[in-house]
């Protein structure tokens, strides 16, 4: 016996699709929430493993949350097995990129020197704005390690600033310094240790 097939109309059109959307946002809520932990430790781990790589090596940390230009800013005050401070890392960001956001952790020394920096997220045009991960490291040729914004901030030198732009990206520079210069806020404003 052949079964009967549902008639077309506007209701039972309605009714599919409601259990349709019904079950993949069941589904969708519930993917989401088995990956959320997951991806969590993903990110405190990779923050973690960017504070180690920015910093002088040091035994202890204190975190402190601070507010720059309206956005909170989490500076990690690191200091050795004596308890003394050896400097910041400091997990910023900037919007100015030239696909929006870009995370980077910058490390400070105690003096207020750049020690080291990772970029943590970003979204820039790849093979230009991409770059930056190396571009501005003790070997590249925009290299930043070493300098102190404490008193001056960073520009590029199209702006008058020292810092080499990536070549055929000068928004992304720029919005590197943007990101440099707004963990200097965040230290000013958290206070130096």
């Amino acid at each position: 016996m052949a079964k009967k097939k549902l008639e077309s109309s506007l209701v039972n059109m309605v009714v599919v699709l409601t259990v349709i959307t019904v079950v993949s946002a069941v589904a969708l809520a519930a993917m989401n929430q088995a990956t959320l932990e997951p991806i969590k430790l993903a990110q405190q781990q990779k923050t973690e493993a960017a504070i180690k790589m920015v910093l002088p090596e040091f035994a202890t940390l204190d975190s402190k949350t601070v507010n720059v230009d309206g956005e909170d800013v989490v500076c990690n005050y690191a200091y050795n097995s004596a308890g003394d401070y050896v400097g910041v890392a400091v997990n910023s960001f900037t919007t100015n990129g030239f696909s929006g956001y870009i995370g980077v952790m910058v490390g400070v020394d105690k003096d207020g020197n750049i020690t080291g920096y990772q970029i943590l997220q970003t979204a820039e045009t790849p093979g230009l704005g991409t770059k930056a991960d190396l571009w501005f490291q003790k070997d590249g040729k925009g290299c930043v390690i070493g300098m102190n914004a404490k008193d001056n901030p960073l520009f590029v030198k199209k702006d008058g600033g020292e810092v080499d732009a990536i070549t055929a990206a000068t928004i992304t520079s720029r919005a590197f310094c943007d990101a440099i210069n707004r963990a200097y806020k965040a230290i000013k404003y958290g206070g130096n240790k």
